[in-house]
């Protein structure tokens, strides 16, 4: 099984990001591909991660400014914007207003479920693979999480390990089967 894992770097007046300090951290495994993206409004470097590494499981972090609990993102939204000043422009022209996820990491009482992941980087690449994805009809699982800008990284750490990297997770929504064009319909576990 191909995971790719991706967390992003400093932007703004963040000169640190929690994400890139857990994606940096996890450790070395085979069929483990992890990236840290510039924080930047281009689609080739999510989609040409996903061509290039053809994983099975894409898991993003992003980093969010507030809050204190971890957010399951659950889909994304066809708009982006630079600032708050900006309006909103859409991401793809003619796309779907919303693409959804369909890994559920079960983070139970760690994460709280989120349908807002704002529109900015985060959500960007979000839509952006998600829509790749969806496109090609490939196989691939998708979740992202928003991790709190002063979180625990070695808690966020844990939790990626014992349920990602251990193969313990769920599968929500449709999952076209390998070398198949049609959806599988019903959701499952895996532990």
């Amino acid at each position: 099984m191909r995971i790719l894992i991706y967390g992003f770097g400093p932007y703004r007046q963040f000169h640190d990001n929690v994400t890139e300090k857990i994606v940096s951290s996890l450790p070395k495994r085979r069929g483990l591909k992890k990236i840290v993206f510039i924080v930047r409004f281009h689609k080739s470097q999510f989609t040409g991660a996903v061509e290039k590494f053809r994983p099975d499981i894409v898991l993003g972090l992003g980093q969010c400014s507030r809050g204190r609990v971890l957010r399951m993102e659950t889909r994304a939204a066809n708009r982006r914007r630079n600032s708050t000043h900006q309006k909103p422009r859409p991401i793809v022209r003619g796309g779907p207003p919303k693409l959804f996820t369909n890994l559920n990491l079960n983070l139970a009482r760690q994460a709280r479920v989120s349908n807002d992941a704002g529109d900015y980087v985060c959500n960007y690449s979000m839509y952006v693979m998600l829509d790749y994805i969806k496109r090609r009809r490939l196989p691939v699982l998708y979740g992202f999480v928003h991790v709190p800008c002063r979180y625990d990284a070695k808690k966020v750490l844990r939790l990626v390990r014992q349920t990602l990297l251990s193969s313990r997770f769920k599968v929500q929504g449709s999952m076209p089967e390998r070398g198949s064009r049609r959806s599988n319909r019903s959701s499952y576990s895996k532990r």
